[in-house]
């Protein structure tokens, strides 16, 4: 069993400890298969960006199919992670916080992926507004919302009511589907979901 000197993860320590320590339960290895349907059936590439990336699999996916993806994650072990992990991409992983972050672009999909579920639920409200301010109408937000009630996290789990309550001001969904290659800690939890910004 492991102790950790960090509990808060609000702060790159916590993140860093976990990395360097290899205890990443929510890293899957590989890319799930409703981001690669999502991608096969998209009618032309999407500038995306990838917060809280982690070891960042889906970036060198969306890269290698011709996707202007950026990924971003506030623990520089985590971005030294992800740079080892996609390879011929690196220089698309960069170190910088979410709430701060300027893309060079405006984007077209953020893609969701245990980011929202990493953090506390107080902080939240700021997750949905900073997704609605980097999405011009029309854009997309998709990817994989953990859906459970235990108080205790990271994974933080979310209320459906919640998470329409958190989105539907400024999003709406356009898809929702169960999804059946979940890792364990995941597993039964989950949904594949796109908002588009309003």
């Amino acid at each position: 069993m492991f102790e950790f000197a960090s509990r808060d993860p609000q702060s790159p320590a916590f993140w860093d400890e976990r990395f360097a320590r290899g205890f990443t339960p929510w890293d899957r290895g590989g890319v799930p298969a409703a981001l690669r349907d999502f991608v096969s059936r998209a009618a032309r590439p999407l500038r995306t960006l990838i917060p809280g990336c982690g070891a960042a699999y889906e970036l060198a996916y969306l890269s290698d199919a011709g996707w202007d993806a950026t990924a971003i994650d506030f623990s520089p072990a985590a971005v030294a992670a992800a740079r080892v992990a996609v390879g011929p991409w690196s220089e698309r992983v960069r170190e910088a916080d979410f709430f701060k972050f300027a893309p060079d672009q405006p984007l077209e999909l953020m893609y969701e992926r245990a980011f929202l579920c990493a953090l506390p639920r107080a902080m939240w409200p700021q997750v949905a507004a900073r997704w609605a301010d980097l999405l011009a109408p029309g854009a997309l937000l998709a990817g994989f919302f953990f859906f459970d009630d235990v108080p205790k996290g990271p994974p933080f789990g979310v209320a459906p009511a919640e998470l329409d309550a958190l989105l539907t001001p400024a999003f709406c969904r356009v898809e929702d589907a169960a999804v059946e290659d979940s890792i364990a800690v995941f597993a039964g939890r989950e949904r594949w979901q796109v908002w588009q910004r309003r």
